[in-house]
């Protein structure tokens, strides 16, 4: 954990701003800037991305939860005596698995010291055997993620179209609906494919918030895939050649719960998976992130990341 000084704090560089942790009652004050955020991003690359904070909460809510109650580092900056939030950084830990999972700072008050502050409270330089962040393409920050010891690995893209309940592949895989007793089977897969799996509190979560399928081939498992109002993933599957009779699954699922779009985040790596959703008439969102790691690490040719792409 980082120092106990740093509970509350004023920032050298900046002494109108305060850090302190964050707390769960903080979680709809970083979403907006979140949001604010994104969509200043997207505006100035020249594909605005349209979004409302109040109207995504709903599906954004559930998750902020599990961020809120199982972050390893969460600080918020805040100006001194309005109290506005200005932005927020946090992190998850799932064993060796250090992971950035946010740093946004509200349009306007960018590039005058505060992400660094939040940065280096949030992602603390030595902790972890693989560091991870999954970035967006702004290049400030990622001269800022280059420090902290990662680099770019790969891109990863939304693939995304209306889900059809008529998509193929339909008797390739046996897809068994999994719960909270199928936990140590979806690890096993997790860490077969990326070396860490993301621990039993965030597995119960996606099994509790999102149908989860655990595939078998010949009664062993052989992958998994999650699908929700929330989102859709992660998928994994111990061979890539069986990623496209998941995907349709999944896909027929999606159709199923009534979702309008369906959209994977996938690692541009990933050939099958890419093949397969663009035959499928799937399309490709402008708006890319990349994972920069410490070090390589996983087979990212047969895994889809958790949407929307918040954490691995």
């Amino acid at each position: 954990m980082t120092d106990a000084c740093y509970a509350r704090s004023t920032v050298p560089d900046t002494p109108h701003i305060v850090l302190r942790r964050g707390t769960p009652d903080d979680s709809r004050r970083c979403h907006a800037v979140l949001i604010e955020a994104v969509v200043d991003l997207t505006t100035r690359q020249g594909a605005r991305w349209e979004a409302n904070a109040d109207e995504m909460w709903p599906r954004f809510e559930p998750i902020y939860q599990l961020l809120a109650e199982h972050a390893a580092e969460w600080w918020l900056a805040e100006a001194k005596g309005s109290g506005e939030l200005v932005g927020y950084a946090r992190s998850m830990e799932r064993g060796g698995l250090f992971e950035l999972s946010e740093l946004f700072v509200r349009p306007g008050r960018q590039s005058a010291g505060v992400g660094r502050q939040l940065l280096e409270r949030a992602f603390p330089t030595g902790r972890g055997d693989v560091r991870l962040i999954i970035a967006t393409t702004d290049v400030r920050a990622l001269s800022r993620y280059y420090r902290t010891g990662t680099v770019a690995r790969f891109p990863i893209v939304t693939m995304s179209r209306a889900p059809r309940a008529d998509a193929g592949h339909v008797n390739e895989l046996e897809a068994v609906r999994a719960t909270l007793q199928n936990l140590p089977a979806l690890a096993a897969l997790e860490r077969a494919v990326i070396e860490f799996d993301r621990g039993e509190a965030e597995m119960t979560w996606l099994v509790e918030q999102r149908e989860g399928y655990l595939y078998r081939r010949a009664g062993e498992p052989v992958g998994f895939g999650f699908v929700g109002r929330s989102g859709v993933g992660p998928v994994a599957a111990r061979d890539p050649a069986h990623q496209p009779a998941i995907l349709d699954h999944i896909e027929r699922r999606a159709e199923a719960i009534g979702l309008k779009e369906i959209g994977f985040e996938v690692p541009m790596v990933n050939g099958i998976a890419m093949r397969h959703l663009l035959g499928q008439g799937y399309r490709m969102d402008t708006f890319l992130t990349l994972l920069l790691s410490s070090r390589p690490f996983g087979q990212f040719d047969r895994f889809i990341g958790f949407g929307p792409p918040i954490v691995l």
